[in-house]
């Protein structure tokens, strides 16, 4: 299995496997997530100063602010699984040609 990283803003990035959720801050329920993790020193903050548009929940229970849209975090996550797909085809096809000789 391979790592694959997620790039979430100013050069941060989570680990895409651990990822849960990305949601938006606005409501009441996602601003109590926010201080929970807080409370509970799970709480990473990768906006450097600018405001939170997305909110990742990871498997930890650690709760990481982007100032990146949830919309452009889905973009990436899915050019991210789509890079694993064509990794993933190009090994089959590498473990493929070495079993011919």
């Amino acid at each position: 299995m391979r790592l694959k990283m997620l790039g979430i803003g100013f050069g941060n990035f989570v680990m895409a496997n651990r990822l849960i959720s990305v949601i938006s801050p606005g409501s009441a329920p996602v601003k109590r997530i926010k201080d929970v993790a807080k409370e509970k020193g799970k709480l990473v903050d990768a906006t450097y100063g600018r405001k939170t548009r997305s909110i990742l929940v990871m498997d930890s229970e650690h709760v990481v602010l982007s100032a990146v849209n949830p919309e452009t975090i889905h973009v990436r996550l899915a050019n991210n699984e789509q890079s694993l797909i064509r990794e993933e085809e190009m090994d089959s096809l590498d473990m493929s040609d070495g079993e011919d000789e």
